[in-house]
Formats: C-alpha cells, structure tokens, sequence
C-alpha cells in the first residue's frame, strides 16, 4: 500500500519532487494488541492548499482500501500533513503541524531522515532536536521485502 500511495502522489499533477524516507517498522500506540506498523516520511512540493491536499490525501487512502475500524486500530494506509512549510493552521479538519508529532519517534525518525533541520513551527525547534527528546526502542528499520502492492 505504501509504494502505491507514493507511486500516486508522485504523478499526481500538483504534486512534484517527491522524495521519501526509508521504512521503519514500528510498534503500535493506543491499541497495543495488533501487529506492527509501517511508517515512513514524504516530502514534497505541492500547488495544493493545505485543505485539497488533505483531501487529496484522503481520497488517496479510500482508493487504496482504506477501511476506518476504530480510533489507533490496525489500518491499510494512512496519510496524514505533519508539516506545510512553516504554516500554523488550526481547523474543525486540519492542525499543522500535526499536534502529536513531536511527541512520536515513529514519525521523527523518518522525518529527520529527509528534514532533520527542518523547524517545527511552533516549537521553533529542528526536528532532530525534537527528536533528540524522545525514545527511540520501537521504532526500527524495516528489514523485509518493499512492502508494495
């Protein structure tokens, strides 16, 4: 599922210079009692607002099989904004940046393998130092096949 999302982000016509992280298999939050997670990071350049791409996103994940279960239950795919250049927006549908992701080694590790320098908005902090404040024991490289479909 993975490699299609990325392989349809990156001919979609708004969305250009697509680059990615590598996989880390990671363990779940919330509901610990499921398999392990895949999580990775993409950057990209976009003509899209913050609102049509999170539509873009959504719709991206319901093409792909997507089937919502319940809140941090075992998922097809999931995409979400975690950064859109050093924009602050807070709506009923959209906060950037995603609140939690100075929280979650799973989502900084990829990240700082594609923007380690890049500055959390609000934090004004690189995200290898935000990094640098949490544990790193459940997050680890993806040692199997290219997850792709």
């Amino acid at each position: 599922m993975c490699c299609a999302a990325i392989e349809r982000l990156r001919v979609h016509p708004s969305i250009e210079d697509v680059r990615t992280s590598p996989f880390y298999e990671t363990a779940p939050v919330g509901v610990t009692e499921q398999p392990p997670f895949l999580n990775l990071a993409i950057e990209a350049r976009t003509t899209l607002s913050p609102t049509d791409l999170l539509a873009t996103l959504k719709n991206l994940e319901q093409e792909l099989g997507r089937v919502r279960r319940f809140r941090w239950g075992p998922r097809e795919i999931d995409l979400d904004i975690l950064l859109y250049d050093s924009l602050i927006l807070s709506t009923d549908r959209l906060t950037i940046p995603h609140p939690e992701m100075h929280k979650r080694a799973f989502v900084l590790v990829p990240a700082c393998d594609i923007a380690a320098d890049w500055p959390h908005p609000v934090l004004q902090k690189p995200l290898d130092a935000l990094l640098n404040a949490v544990s790193l024991e459940e997050v680890t490289p993806y040692r199997g096949p290219v997850p792709c479909v």
